[in-house]
C-alpha cells in the first residue's frame, strides 16, 4: 500500500479498518456515548510520523505536515506514541482533531513521566495532566480512543500502585495496560484490571505472545511489536491469521458493545503499515465477519 502515485495496494481506505459489524460510525466508537451495535475491529499503526516511510506508504508528493491526513484517509485510527515522550498541550491535540475526519480514533500513550519516572506512585497529578491535555480532542464520539499505559520492562508487579493509578481515571475512559516483567501475570494482578475495567494490553513479539491472553474487559487491545517474517521486521501471513482466529475465539461478532484496538509498531522500513493492511485483510476474510 501507499504506492508512489498516491494509490493505495490495500484499495483505499476500506479495507486497513478490518470492521466486523455492519461499519457504521457508531460502530467505530471510543470512549463513552452511546454502545456500538457490535463487534468491532480497529486496525493501525503505532505513530504516523516516520522519515522512512516517504515512499514506502508516504507519496513523495504528499509533504510531511500532511501525513496525518494521508494517514487518516488509509487507516481508522492511530496510537499516539509520541505523547509517550513529549506531552503536547491541549491546542496540539485540537489541532489534531480538526485534521481528519469525524469518524477517526486516536487513542494516547501515557506519558513516560506516570510510567517509567514516577513508575505509577502519585499518579493524581500526571493523569490529571494527561487528561487535560487530551481534552483537546474535544467530546465528538468516536475520536478519543482508549489511553495505554505501557509499564517499563524492569518494573515489578504492584497490584495496589496499578489500581490506585487506575482509580484516577473517570470510569468513561478506556484504559489498556501492558506490562512487561513476568511477576505481572498473577491473579491480583488479573483482579485489578477486571475490576476497574481496564484491558490487559496483548502484546506479540517474533510471532509469540509476551503476555498472557486474559479479558479482562469488554473491550480489547493488542499490539505487535516485531515480526516473525521477512523482511525484516515483517509479519508472516499465518501469524497475522492466528492472531485473528484469536480475537474472533476472544471477543465473538455476536456480542454488543466491544472494540478491539490493533496496533502494529514495527514501524522500521515502513512494515507496520503493510502489515496492517494484511492484518486487515486477514480479519475481513475471518469466517466470522459478516
Amino acid at each position: 500500500m501507499g504506492a508512489a502515485d498516491g494509490s493505495s495496494g490495500s484499495g483505499g481506505r476500506a479495507p486497513p479498518r478490518g470492521v466486523w459489524g455492519d461499519g457504521s460510525p457508531q460502530d467505530r466508537g471510543g470512549l463513552g456515548g452511546s454502545s456500538p451495535r457490535g463487534s468491532t475491529v480497529l486496525i493501525g499503526t503505532s505513530g504516523w510520523q516516520y522519515r522512512d516511510w516517504r515512499g514506502t506508504f508516504y507519496p513523495p508528493n504528499v509533504p510531511q505536515r500532511r501525513w496525518l491526513e494521508y494517514y487518516a484517509s488509509q487507516f481508522a485510527t492511530v496510537e499516539n506514541n509520541g505523547t509517550f515522550y513529549r506531552l503536547p498541550p491541549r491546542e496540539t491535540f485540537a489541532a489534531w482533531r480538526e485534521r481528519v475526519g469525524d469518524d477517526f480514533v486516536m487513542t494516547v500513550k501515557a506519558s513516560r513521566y506516570l510510567t517509567h519516572v514516577r513508575r505509577l506512585r502519585d499518579p493524581a497529578e500526571p493523569v490529571r495532566r494527561l487528561l487535560d491535555a487530551a481534552a483537546g480532542l474535544g467530546d465528538r464520539q468516536p475520536w478519543v480512543g482508549p489511553v495505554l499505559l505501557q509499564l517499563p520492562p524492569d518494573l515489578q508487579a504492584a497490584p495496589q500502585l496499578l489500581d490506585e493509578c487506575l482509580g484516577q481515571f473517570p470510569p468513561e475512559i478506556r484504559v489498556a495496560v501492558e506490562p512487561r516483567h513476568e511477576s505481572w501475570w498473577t491473579a491480583d494482578v488479573r483482579d485489578v484490571l477486571a475490576a476497574k475495567h481496564a484491558a490487559l494490553c496483548w502484546a506479540d513479539r517474533k510471532g509469540a505472545t509476551v503476555t498472557p491472553l486474559w479479558r479482562t474487559a469488554d473491550w480489547g487491545y493488542l499490539r505487535f511489536h516485531e515480526g516473525d517474517g521477512a523482511p525484516w521486521p515483517r509479519y508472516r501471513e499465518s501469524t497475522l491469521q492466528s492472531w485473528a482466529d484469536r480475537i474472533a475465539a476472544t471477543w465473538p461478532r455476536e456480542a454488543e458493545g466491544l472494540n478491539v484496538y490493533v496496533y502494529f509498531n514495527n514501524d522500521q522500513g515502513g512494515a507496520a503499515p503493510r502489515d496492517g493492511a494484511a492484518f486487515a485483510a486477514a480479519v475481513a476474510r475471518h469466517p466470522r465477519a459478516p
